[in-house]
């Protein structure tokens, strides 16, 4: 018990350090770095109890979901298909670019198409472990890309497309007391992983809530419902220590050999990112400004933030970021299920051939 309390003072102090400075994700970052350093002195806590993190990632599941909303969606209007084609793209660019990372010895085919999936950083990461990658190293890689998006972004967005500033953020109205916004998230979690693990989804802790509120959401019965604030950054700590417990001194030194060689990967899949964008907008019209927005690799936050100082028309840029989001978070677990079917079948194959021969 003093190893958990421990744990979560220091995260405490961080966390609120790392905002005072406007770090974005500021909960993530401190719960990750602090539990690895934890765990590479022997002082935290063996791991997170399954439970828990299941918890966590049902609550970033369900605050997913409930992004995805008509008004969102009916933003791209007759550009739907470019847009989702572009999703499509980015998808296809990440697992090359996570096949180029798995050349390091240091990473496997998995872990490295997970480690540079341009989307959903924190969910990757709260399943990478279920569908058997190193959730060590896709964490780290993943908040990198986060990072440095989030650090050059505004720079790319003045300096090469000339963005402005003057725009305004729209506030959300008729917003729901927040005991029905928590009954519907512990709702869209409980059915989400029940009716998941009933039709043997992968990863049913993430899927299972994530198309609960999906599907609750474009009902219209609860326009008004988002997930309570206080349980996102809660659900991050949760994600973080899980990762951070799991590291050792050995994966430590693994990561730190694997850095260089992620930083070009994640440069290169910025530029062929931008460039989609740069494709967006010749076939829909938009601004080149908001087709580079629309389809930079990470940190939804800051996109909309920049989105809407310069603005840009935000509406589009977040169904894009939100389509590709939701795109990214199903097709890892099943893409990861498809890949080591395989593997196992080719390992059977090999196997059969070995007695064979022998």
């Amino acid at each position: 018990m003093m190893r958990w309390i421990a744990l979560l003072a220091v995260t405490i102090v961080v966390w609120a350090a790392l905002a005072a400075l406007g770090l974005s994700a500021a909960a993530l970052f401190a719960s990750l770095v602090v539990a690895a350093i934890f765990a590479v002195r022997g002082l935290g806590p063996d791991r997170v109890p399954r439970p828990a993190g299941m918890l966590a990632q049902g609550i970033l599941a369900v605050s997913i979901g409930l992004m995805v909303d008509t008004e969102t969606l009916s933003a791209l209007g007759s550009s739907w298909l470019p847009a989702l084609g572009v999703c499509v793209a980015t998808l296809v660019v990440s697992i090359a670019a996570g096949f180029l990372l798995a050349l390091h010895r240091d990473v496997d085919a998995l872990t490295g198409a997970l480690s540079m999936i341009a989307g959903g950083a924190q969910g990757l990461v709260a399943v990478s472990r279920e569908l058997g990658g190193d959730e060590r190293m896709v964490a780290v890689v993943q908040y990198l890309r986060v990072g440095l998006i989030i650090v050059t972004m505004p720079l790319v967005a003045t300096v090469v497309f000339g963005a402005g500033s003057g725009g305004a953020v729209a506030s959300r109205s008729g917003e729901s007391p927040w005991y029905v916004d928590l009954l519907v998230v512990a709702g869209a979690i409980v059915v989400g992983i029940g009716v998941a693990r009933l039709i043997r989804l992968p990863a049913p802790a993430t899927l299972g809530p994530l198309a609960a509120s999906i599907a609750l959401e474009l009902s219209g019965w609860i326009d008004s419902v988002s997930a309570p604030t206080i349980l996102l950054p809660i659900a991050f700590v949760v994600i973080g220590w899980q990762a951070g417990l799991a590291f050792t001194r050995d994966s430590v030194r693994a990561v730190g050999r694997v850095m260089p060689w992620a930083i070009g990967l994640i440069v290169v899949l910025g530029v062929l990112c931008a460039l989609l964008g740069l494709l967006l907008s010749h076939t829909t019209g938009i601004s080149l400004l908001e087709g580079y927005l629309a389809t930079t690799p990470g940190g939804l936050s800051a996109v909309l933030a920049v989105s809407a100082a310069s603005g840009a028309n935000v509406t589009f840029v977040a169904a894009v970021q939100v389509v590709r989001l939701v795109i990214m978070l199903f097709a890892a677990p099943f893409g990861a299920k498809m890949f080591l079917a395989l593997r196992a079948r080719r390992s059977r194959q090999a196997e059969r051939e070995k007695v064979s021969l022998g």
